[in-house]
């Protein structure tokens, strides 16, 4: 991986996880995806013209399917995630959702975009992967039989489908078909808004209340979320998705952080641990 891609990768990697910290404190329901998706709607409006204006948008059908597709898998993420902070622990949802996510869209870009991975890069996948999982709680948390840490494990491994779909997905756009990291982005956003509108809409009371609650959660995340991915698909374009995705979990190194010290979510010995695997993931990607 060049340390163009990676430097993109480290930096999405400390946005992501901020405004994932953001949605669990603001512990919103579905009106609250529509508000931060309005938000981003707004927010990315006026680059999406500048692009537009500087090389006009001529997207056929395949180009087309894929940003629908995209909005679509985009919702069933954010809703699945959301969903998942309200009955579970930040310190289980978010580790089994970036762990399952890039270990299923690496096997499917080496699987369905052909691409393989060097020795250094497979090593990086799997150090990644096991870092993720004992930051998690390795086995004890296997272990565990408590109510809320089975919801979180469901909903984090359901986050992770979907961030392996879209990733696979939206991979294939801007690699193959040359889409703008910007414009899937942005267009998905939209599908994704409009699908929620009609639902949205019909419960005003809802709405006002994470209007009051959250609004300015909902303007941060708006802002910052498209950008944590955007930066990643330009990385993508750079470097291999089988590698990219997991590199993407560098943002565990910073929600350990936040779990710990700032949620007091306590394991401390295992993100520690999990800390020092993802490093060693991390320095075998850039030697692949």
């Amino acid at each position: 991986m060049s340390l163009t891609a990676l430097a993109l990768v480290v930096v999405a990697a400390f946005i992501h996880a901020y405004w994932n910290l953001l949605v669990k404190r603001a512990d919103g329901g579905p009106a609250f995806v529509w508000l931060f998706s309005l938000s981003s709607a707004v927010w990315y409006a006026p680059v999406v013209l500048a692009l537009v204006f500087i090389e006009p948008v001529d997207y056929g059908w395949r180009e087309i399917g894929l940003i629908l597709m995209s909005g679509v898998l985009h919702l069933l993420y954010a809703i699945t995630l959301n969903h998942g902070y309200r009955v579970s622990d930040l310190s289980v949802v978010y580790p089994i959702a970036r762990g399952t996510g890039p270990v299923i869209s690496g096997l499917a870009a080496i699987a369905l975009l052909g691409e393989r991975p060097t020795f250094a890069g497979a090593c990086g996948i799997a150090l990644i992967a096991a870092g993720i999982f004992t930051i998690a709680g390795g086995r004890s948390l296997l272990r565990q039989r408590d109510e809320r840490t089975a919801r979180g494990i469901l909903y984090g491994a359901l986050t992770g489908l979907c961030i392996a779909s879209y990733t696979v997905n939206d991979a294939y756009a801007v690699k193959v078909l040359l889409v703008s990291p910007v414009m899937i982005d942005y267009f998905g956003n939209v599908v994704r808004l409009v699908m929620l509108t009609p639902t949205t809409l019909a419960n005003r009371e809802a709405l006002a209340s994470e209007w009051r609650r959250n609004a300015k959660a909902a303007a941060a995340i708006g802002a910052l979320m498209p950008l944590s991915y955007i930066l990643s698909l330009f990385a993508m374009r750079l470097a291999p998705v089988s590698y990219v995705a997991p590199a993407r979990e560098l943002s565990m190194l910073v929600g350990a952080y936040f779990g710990a010290k700032l949620l007091r979510e306590g394991h401390t010995r295992e993100r520690l641990a999990g800390t020092a695997l993802m490093v060693a993931g991390v320095v075998a990607f850039a030697m692949a």
